[in-house]
């Protein structure tokens, strides 16, 4: 699908967008252009990935000019660019509104009218069943994508949802070495939280497997594996602490929940299975050949939805943060 193909990626100097642009140059591009704002960013990645395939252009989501400018001669658009810390999308809601959905409107325009192939958004848990803003917005673009199949072009749209990646930029991870390295301490906002992870080179796997296979319309949903927060940071204080080093609650952030989903409860009734490691929501807008296309999937039949529901054991966290290379 990608060989001899121009790409475009938005937001691609974070942590999904570097394994990506490393797995798309192993499938042959012709050309890959990283689209962002973060100058120090690109001049870092440029510096990391030498390769003359990888082309960079500074500009905002924001700017429909400098989309239009960018997704010229573009076969296909992966959407990563996003705000997606919780806290700062519930302090500047305005903020995440331009980016998160205003963002996707330009990339949904500029792309019909360059006549991109296939548009991949990437979206996050937080968009099923949202109650904070940053999930809101997510859930906002998801619908943009989703109705962008019905709108005059030969663009397709899909979007892809999926958990936390394991050690990405801001990640808690970090964070928690960090903490016990400096403070002998980790700060956990809630013992009883839990969320879905992934390592990087799995969820870019299963973002490409989304892009091959999508049609347009559909919200491909990477089937991860769900932790408690606190077996990871007992993970971390087993190989980098010490006997005195302590857990501290501090309370949960601002919309922040104590447990995820990655399909609401009003979505399972119109998802199926797809393979072992991807289900699919179709949409509840009118398009026949997509239901046509996933006929002979099986519905999705699991109850067990909430990342509460579907834990793994304090050594298969061990194993997958090894696997991640987290750990030494």
């Amino acid at each position: 699908m990608f060989e001899n193909k121009t790409i475009f990626i938005t937001g691609g100097t974070g942590s999904w967008g570097h394994e990506l642009i490393l797995q798309l140059l192993s499938l042959n591009p012709k050309k890959i252009t990283v689209f962002s704002r973060n100058e120090e960013r690109q001049v870092q990645m440029r510096r990391e990935i030498e390769d003359p395939r990888l082309t960079f252009f500074i500009g905002d989501i924001r700017d429909r000019k400098a989309l239009n400018s960018g997704l010229k001669g573009v076969d296909y658009v992966f959407h990563l660019a996003a705000l997606k810390h919780v806290p700062v999308c519930e302090e500047q809601p305005l903020e995440a509104l331009k980016t998160n959905v205003a963002g996707t409107e330009n990339v949904i325009e500029a792309a019909i009218e360059n006549n991109v192939q296939k548009v991949i958004n990437v979206s996050t848990d937080k968009a099923a069943d949202p109650v904070n803003f940053y999930g809101m917005t997510k859930a906002i673009g998801e619908k943009l994508i989703v109705y962008a199949n019905q709108l005059y072009g030969e663009t397709a749209f899909i979007c892809v949802r999926g958990g936390n990646v394991l050690g990405s930029s801001g990640s808690v991870l970090q964070l928690f070495k960090d903490q016990i390295s400096q403070k002998n301490q980790v700060t956990i906002t809630d013992k009883r939280m839990t969320r879905f992870f992934l390592t990087k080179e799995k969820t870019i796997q299963l973002l490409l497997k989304a892009a091959v296979h999508g049609k347009g319309g559909e919200i491909f949903i990477m089937n991860s594996p769900a932790c408690k927060i606190l077996d990871m940071a007992e993970v971390l204080i087993d190989i980098y602490g010490n006997s005195g080093t302590s857990i501290m609650e501090s309370g949960v952030r601002p919309g922040e929940k104590l447990h995820e989903l990655l399909i609401s409860s009003h979505e399972r009734q119109h998802a199926v299975s797809f393979t072992e490691d991807l289900s699919v929501v179709l949409p509840t807008v009118n398009i026949p050949e997509l239901y046509a296309h996933y006929a002979g999937c099986e519905p999705l039949k699991t109850e067990k939805l909430s990342s509460k529901d579907l834990l793994i054991s304090k050594d298969e966290v061990k194993e997958m943060m090894k696997a991640g290379g987290f750990l030494a």
